[in-house]
């Protein structure tokens, strides 16, 4: 061997040749940061995970047309968005759950969510996706543009737009980069994009006070109070830290709960249905969050994972998910030592 490094150019070659390795060497430095896409557009890890597998698959199969005009990222963005583009108008999301917890009749419900697709996305896989360089266009900064708030708005834009705002305010593509990926005309990626532009404004965002940085002290602090709050069931030390109007949302489940009174009846209920509660941290969408065990457990005793917002030194919004998604953040269904004692299983 002659220890050469090959080309762009001679990895292509090779790859439209057929060599398998060559197009994973051109596709595989790109993959972390097309998965992120595929999640904004998507609001759902796992249908971003089955849009990244067409993506590659398509590219793979579609290699010999690829003329090189583009760069290779560019048209795998192409592919990606427009994979991601069939998968919202074909609209076979994942459907709303009912409330279903034996024993438990949760307040009335200040809201219903629509949004009931959403997930969260693993902080352990953003890294080297969050670093890219981005085009002079991009409005918003990296960690804001994955955390809930933003993924939840861009759900509510209509499909065309969405893909617009991400392409062109949060990766910053060109205008008319943006109108050859989606077969139109850079006019109609203009409108697109005003429209979608008042449509994020009219969404859950809102000037607020900035979060602390993640891992900082001031966050850190935060999060202690938390984990120390919940786990000793201390109701009146949890909402201390909630913001006056804090937002709850559990999605697949529909039911939303805005306003600290209603809020603190919902974690009475909740910390009145167990002995307890253990938390084990971790990190989504760039925020604090956390997989959440009952003690004792009778069976399987993840019952979710938490995902906070911050605003200054409070709590201003959590997302509770479903127990489902925590093998996704390398979390245990079961925490060592929770098993029930012998004469609390159930057959």
């Amino acid at each position: 061997m002659s220890g050469v490094e090959p080309t762009g150019t001679d990895l292509m070659s090779r790859a439209q040749a057929g060599d398998g390795e060559a197009f994973r060497a051109l596709t595989e430095p790109h993959r972390r940061e097309l998965q992120v896409h595929c999640y904004r557009m998507l609001g759902s890890f796992q249908d971003a995970e089955d849009a990244l597998q067409d993506t590659m698959l398509a590219a793979w199969r579609g290699l010999e047309r690829f003329d090189r005009r583009a760069a290779v990222r560019t048209w795998l963005y192409r592919i990606a968005t427009n994979r991601c583009l069939d998968v919202l108008r074909a609209a076979r999301r994942r459907p709303a759950r009912q409330w279903d917890v034996p024993g438990i009749e949760p307040p009335e419900p200040t809201g219903f969510g629509e949004i009931h697709w959403l997930e969260p996305y693993p902080d352990e896989l953003l890294e080297g996706a969050m670093t890219v360089p981005l085009g002079p266009e991009a409005r918003y900064e990296q960690t804001e543009s994955i955390s809930l708030a933003f993924v939840t708005a861009l759900q509510i834009l209509p499909p065309r737009q969405l893909a617009v705002l991400v392409l062109r305010d949060v990766l910053g593509f060109h205008a008319d980069e943006v109108a050859e990926m989606l077969d139109t005309t850079v006019e109609s990626v203009k409108s697109a994009l005003k429209r979608a532009r008042a449509g994020m404004q009219r969404g859950p965002l809102t000037a607020r006070e900035r979060p602390p940085a993640g891992d900082s002290p001031a966050e850190d602090a935060i999060v202690a109070k938390f984990v120390s709050a919940y786990e000793s069931a201390d109701i009146d030390a949890l909402v201390a830290l909630f913001t006056d109007d804090v937002f709850m949302s559990m999605p697949p489940l529909p039911l939303e709960y805005r306003g600290r009174d209603i809020v603190t009846r919902f974690f009475a209920l909740i910390f009145g249905s167990a002995d307890g509660y253990d938390l084990v941290p971790t990190r989504a969408n760039g925020q604090p969050a956390f997989g959440v065990y009952r003690r004792p457990a009778i069976g399987p005793d993840g019952a979710g994972l938490f995902v906070l917002t911050l605003t200054g030194d409070r709590i201003s919004a959590m997302t509770r998910f479903e127990g489902t998604v925590l093998p996704s953040f390398g979390l245990p269904q079961t925490l060592p030592g929770h098993a029930a004692p012998d004469s609390d299983r159930r057959a």
